[in-house]
Parts: C-alpha cells; structure tokens; sequence
C-alpha cells in the first residue's frame, strides 16, 4: 500500500508542478494578435504558444516517464531503489542457458526484481519476489550445514 502511495504523491506532485507551469505560460507569454478582426488560436496557429504547448507536452511525457521508470526500480516494502544489479543468461546462447535478465536486490533483503531484457511476444512483466523478514533462515537453509 505505502509503494502505491508514494507513486500517488509522485503523480500528484508532478500535475501540481505543471499546472504551475501552465498558469505561468498564460501569464507571461502574449495572447495571439487579432488578423483581420478574427482572433487566432493559441496551438496551431501562433507560433510562440505551438512551441511554448509543444515543449510543455515534451516535459510532461518525460517527467511522467522518469516517475514510472524510478518507482519500477523500488522496493515494494522500504520503498528505498534496489540496488546490486547481478546479470544472468547470455545473448548469443539464449537457448541453452537462458534469456539475458538482470536481477536487483533490495538493500535491506526485502525482495529481489527480476528484469527480463528480451521480450519475445510483448511486454512480459518484471518478477517481484518478496523474501522471509528473517534473511539469515533463508541462508543457513541453502547452506545445508544444519548448524544451530
């Protein structure tokens, strides 16, 4: 719930900066002059306002696409950015080995984000696996020592 909170804030955060932005664009830049008694339109028409709405666009897409990127790369639990990228697969024996993918951790053991590079029939969702609260069971049972 707390990650889906905070991509909200992020959400809001960013509309409220362009909103700003927009209410500043229509203070500061002049409106279209008048041609022949006929008012032209702000896009389309008056240079100054189709490139002042184009940038703005330009930097709505791209901040709303550096928001999703930084939350897909967060961890689910801390929020904090997973880190340790580990490569697995190999490229030119996707067959044999496995498809190349990229698994994050987070810093504090919560999860692994296992990310795959190759996307053969669209879009395939990144791997979230979230881990026990106590890391060290989770190692001492891959170890098979049974030390106690």
């Amino acid at each position: 719930m707390k990650y889906w909170l905070f991509f909200s804030a992020k959400i809001v955060t960013a509309v409220a900066l362009f909103a700003g932005i927009w209410l500043t664009m229509e203070a500061l830049l002049p409106d279209p002059v008048m041609f022949g008694g006929v008012k032209l339109r702000r896009f389309g028409q008056d240079l100054t306002w189709t490139t002042a709405i184009f940038g703005y666009f330009l930097a709505g897409a791209g901040t709303l696409y550096v928001i999703v990127l930084d939350q897909r790369y967060r961890c689910r639990t801390c929020l904090r950015r997973l880190r340790m990228p580990v490569n697995s697969g190999a490229w030119d024996q996707m067959l044999r080995i496995g498809t190349p993918q990229v698994e994050y951790i987070c810093p504090f053991g919560h999860g692994t984000l296992n990310v795959k590079l190759v996307h053969f029939a669209g879009r395939e969702g990144d791997d979230w696996r979230e881990h026990d609260d106590n890391i060290w069971r989770e190692l001492e049972s891959l170890s098979g020592n049974g030390r106690k």
